[in-house]
């Protein structure tokens, strides 16, 4: 129970550092659950760009940015932070239909589909999409704006 209560407090006290300066010097939460997104054979965003294009990945991290242009008709991109840096995913309008609510509420997610690795522009292409439990603390993603 100690350890549960320490992590918690890390966690709150990491994402209030981000959300007040953007910035944070603790470790990043998903760091913690490394050994379990590593068992589920989860990528790390700094290993996306070693990858081939079209293969099948999963990635999670904390949502720090969703976007939806009214010029993409409909598409929405994600950018997913890491304890090792951002991966960018992209839904199609009915992935994101049929995850909406997942999408828009959580905080941390686990998503798989296709890598798209071209001229070095790495993205996913989503599939699939899930919550995961981090951390029970707000972490605030800039949404849509």
């Amino acid at each position: 129970m100690w350890i549960e209560e320490q992590l918690h407090e890390v966690l709150i006290n990491w994402i209030a550092d981000f959300n007040v300066s953007g910035l944070t010097v603790g470790p990043h939460p998903m760091q913690y659950c490394r050994d379990q997104m590593n068992a589920l054979g989860v990528q790390r965003a700094a290993d996306l760009s070693r990858l081939r294009n079209g293969q099948w990945v999963r990635i999670a991290g904390c949502v720090i940015v969703r976007q939806r242009p009214g010029t993409a008709k409909g598409f929405v991109f994600l950018s997913i932070e890491d304890e090792t840096g951002i991966a960018n995913a992209i839904l199609t309008p009915d992935i994101f239909r049929n995850n909406r609510r997942t999408i828009v509420d959580g905080r941390f997610l686990l998503l798989e589909g296709r890598l798209q690795n071209v001229d070095d522009v790495v993205s996913v292409k989503v599939s699939t999409a899930q919550v995961i439990d981090v951390t029970a603390a707000i972490a605030v993603s800039h949404d849509f704006h």
